[in-house]
């Protein structure tokens, strides 16, 4: 069952979804116009997240064969602890 949430609006943005509504607007209603709204904002912030890990791991994949060294299982579990606990 869905959850309703009430928003109070100044007149000018209800005349604006009211625009954007009914049979002058696209949407059929305002509860689908702001699901909508919702949901393509939620995509833009998923999205900058895979950007963001994009971001991080280019270089790597970039990255010249010779930039990598050759550590241990344990190494890296040992590195990831010391930097966790600020060492």
């Amino acid at each position: 069952m869905a959850n309703t949430i009430n928003v109070r609006l100044p007149e000018r943005l209800q005349a604006f979804i009211k625009a954007q509504t009914g049979g002058d607007g696209i949407y059929d209603s305002t509860s689908e116009y702001v699901r909508d709204l919702i949901r393509r904002d939620y995509e833009r912030i998923e999205e900058q997240k895979w950007q963001k890990l994009e971001g991080v791991l280019l270089p790597g994949l970039e990255a010249e064969e010779d930039a990598f060294e050759d550590v241990s299982p344990a190494e890296v579990i040992a590195a990831a602890k010391a930097r966790r606990h600020g060492g």
